[in-house]
């Protein structure tokens, strides 16, 4: 258990406390401090201030400031939520020793009905997450596309919570499933709350949102089993796919390493629909959101993701939270493509196609601003889990476009809000509170915390002169006023327009390097191979054969099937662009090594000087140095010195770092630990950097012998040298910051 903090607060004397020398030994020899009831003091004027605002005619706070709001129970007294402080709370009340627990034990039953109305109903998709706080600061103004505020007060900081998530799983599922990756922000404007709730991946699944239902059912664990969790490898999710052709390009997009990203902080976002922006003369132009992260966008390996749901389930989640602890605080740009409105149709696909992108090379992404996220949630519940987005929250000089996928999202969030944060104030919760003014007649509804004074509640009136009043034409929302097509009807019937599902697929397709194509076969093969029907595996090789014949052939030849194809043969349109940088993972910059761990193996007589030297100039590159040695105390170093070990290498694996480094020391056993021989291998494997030193060349040398590899490692991205100084270990954080190292023939050959 960890150590509580020392208590800081002069203990209150009585009389049956004893004396003062007997209380501090209490104090600080009591194993269980919570115990000390000299130490915890409620008395600090905040009961006589409450009181004296309470009777004020016009009270500025309602109750007590440790109630819905920003607490610490640090040297306070336990007490009920009605503020009755309580002595004891180890024992249930009841009839004797040994007697029946008594009804009228308040304190228990208060307690226990708490507990069992803790969990509130976790999201249908997005359920398991992680989140931050920050702020977006606007560095190109929009003035002539937007009248919001945020969009046009140059160097403005507008604070912002996002919360990233996987889709399919619950809440208890990994991080690392192959999955799409929510990225929503909640932006607290001087206008009101702007939520931008999208996804890591700029398309979507289907087109319209009568199917989301259905989608998410296919994907769900099977109903009759509740069989998988968190994954698409099964029957329903690829039998609804493989007969829905609008999700062909979507697929392609999770069988990539977009579906599993290294990082937050290292991982894009995307608005997914094509919204309006409103000028201030009532002209509307069509845009995307992009967000680019700083750091690069990267993804792991398939091999990796499977073991660090093993080693560390919440991978993501401690990575994000460790990095703004670190001060290395995720950073993301946000870029916009703007197109006329009267461009609509003219890219060669209709914009209110959720299914499809506007690729680069047809608008260029215009960066406006950036968002730092700065500061980690204070409890997970309270923040995280209750932060309500709405895709319906937006801003003056916004709006939406047609796409059907986000007229039903419009409905959705709302209700859906409405169940699971039990009725419809959930907007009063701390962490979905506007910072702007807020005044309407809603009234009532469960969990209501407002207090509205006085008799109206309805609009017009004339016993409150009118309030709260109508916004004048400079501050209020406008919808833009789009007009309907001519001869409109209502039908329930697709645009021929939304028609073509592979001409994008396939230009994402040709834009991916050789080894993301390779990955991309992998994934499909290891998805389809857990598919028991062999239909659905022959129908979607017989789909994904429009998006090109070197994918289906090459799916089909691992499962060990024939591609037939399904329907007609598709024209695919290039739209005038070879490939789109862009797409490509590895096509991404790259050098920034920015919150990366590296791993650095360590035993009894490893170098001082090769520590010191890592570790500063892994620091100003502010990268991670995690010390991993035969156990979780220390070793002591060729000196003399004690070094901290950061994890013991039999609780960690290769697969939770982006490189590793064998430092000078003593030279290796003559049977050197296996697990640091895998660590290496592994690494090495993986395609990541290697480095080694003096002695530590040794055990890489020993690593390679052991995989068969007798003439040691050969590939790019291994910085080894007899030498352990500055000029090698700056060489091989170089070589962290190209991330992966493909060219590796040799690697191919390692067995782990």
């Amino acid at each position: 258990m960890p150590k509580q903090p020392p208590n800081k607060q002069t203990p209150r004397k009585s009389a049956s406390q004893g004396d003062a020398a007997t209380q501090q030994g209490i104090a600080q020899h009591d194993p269980n401090p919570s115990q000390n009831t000299a130490a915890g003091n409620n008395n600090d004027g905040s009961y006589e201030r409450a009181v004296a605002d309470r009777l004020a005619k016009r009270p500025a706070r309602l109750g007590s400031p440790s109630v819905g709001n920003l607490v610490s129970n640090a040297g306070r007294t336990l007490t009920t939520n009605q503020g009755l402080q309580i002595p004891q709370d180890d024992d249930s009340l009841k009839l004797g020793l040994r007697g029946p627990t008594l009804l009228e034990d308040f304190h228990l039953r208060e307690k226990i009905t708490h507990f069992d109305h803790e969990r509130i109903p976790e999201r249908v998709v997005h359920a398991r997450g992680a989140a931050a706080h920050g702020y977006f600061e606007l560095t190109e103004s929009l003035e002539d596309y937007t009248t919001a505020d945020l969009f046009t007060r140059v160097n403005e900081k507008t604070p912002v919570f996002v919360r990233f998530s996987t889709v399919a799983g619950s809440r208890g599922s990994a991080d690392l499933a192959r999955d799409v990756r929510g990225f929503a922000t909640k932006f607290y404007t001087r206008q009101g709350n702007f939520d931008l709730v999208g996804n890591n991946i700029p398309v979507f699944f289907i087109q319209d949102g009568i199917k989301f239902p259905d989608f998410v059912h296919s994907v769900k664990p099977e109903p009759h089993n509740e069989i998988p969790q968190a994954a698409s490898a099964h029957d329903t999710f690829w039998d609804f796919v493989s007969l829905q052709p609008e999700s062909m390009h979507m697929v392609l997009w999770t069988m990539s390493g977009r579906a599993i990203p290294r990082s937050f902080r290292t991982m894009e976002g995307f608005g997914v629909h094509t919204f309006r922006l409103i000028n201030a003369k009532g002209e509307a132009t069509l845009v995307k959101y992009h967000w680019k992260p700083v750091g690069g966008a990267h993804s792991l390996i398939w091999d990796e993701a499977l073991k660090i749901n093993g080693k560390d389930p919440d991978f993501h989640r401690r990575d994000l939270w460790e990095s703004i602890e670190a001060g290395q605080y995720p950073e993301y740009e946000l870029g916009v493509q703007l197109v006329p409105e009267t461009d609509m149709l003219k890219l060669g696909f209709d914009l209110l196609d959720p299914t499809k992108l506007i690729p680069e090379e047809l608008v260029p992404v215009r960066r406006i601003g950036r968002m730092v996220l700065d500061r980690n949630p204070d409890n997970f519940f309270a923040e995280t889990e209750q932060v309500a987005f709405h895709p319906g929250h937006i801003l003056p000089g916004m709006d939406f476009t047609n796409d059907p996928l986000l007229h039903a999202r419009l409905f959705s969030y709302i209700d859906t809000q409405i169940t699971r944060l039990g009725g419809p104030n959930f907007h009063e919760l701390p962490i979905n509170r506007p910072l702007c003014p807020v005044h309407n007649n809603q009234r009532d509804g469960f969990m209501r915390q407002t207090i509205v004074q006085g008799k109206e509640s309805y609009q017009p009136n004339s016993v409150s002169g009118g309030c709260p009043f109508l916004a004048g034409d400079a501050d209020a929302y406008r919808h833009f006023p789009a007009p309907a097509e001519d001869g409109a009807v209502k039908a329930r019937i697709r645009s021929q327009t939304f028609a073509d599902h592979f001409s994008q697929a396939n230009l994402f397709w040709r834009s991916q390097s050789d080894v993301e194509r390779q990955q991309i076969i992998a994934a499909y093969t290891f998805e389809l191979s857990k598919v028991s029907d062999p239909a659905i595996r022959a129908r979607v090789v017989g789909q994904i054969v429009h998006i090109a014949q070197e994918l289906a052939e090459g799916v089909a030849q691992n499962l060990g099937i024939e591609v037939d194809p399904v329907g007609a043969d598709i024209q695919i349109n290039d739209y005038g662009i070879d490939a789109s940088p862009a797409l490509s993972l590895d096509a991404q910059p790259k050098g920034d090594i920015t919150g990366r761990n590296i791993a650095v193996l360590v035993n009894d007589g490893v170098d001082d000087g090769a520590i010191a030297s890592l570790q500063k100039l892994a620091s100003a590159a502010r990268a991670n140095i995690r010390i991993v040695g035969p156990r979780a105390s220390s070793v002591t170093t060729a000196g003399g010195a004690s070094l901290p070990v950061d994890h013991a290498l039999s609780s960690v694996g290769s697969v939770l770092f982006d490189a590793v480094y064998v430092p000078d020391g003593k030279a290796p056993p003559a049977d050197p630990d296996p697990a640091a021989l895998l660590f290496i291998s592994e690494s090495y494997k993986h395609c990541k950097a290697v480095g080694a030193g003096g002695s530590g060349a040794m055990l890489v040398a020993e690593a390679a012998r052991r995989t068969g590899i007798d003439g040691g490692f050969a590939g790019p991205g291994l910085i080894v040298a007899k030498a352990d100084n500055a000029k090698q270990h700056q060489a091989f954080l170089d070589a962290v910051g190209q991330h992966r190292w493909w060219q590796r023939p040799d690697a191919e050959k390692i067995p782990v």
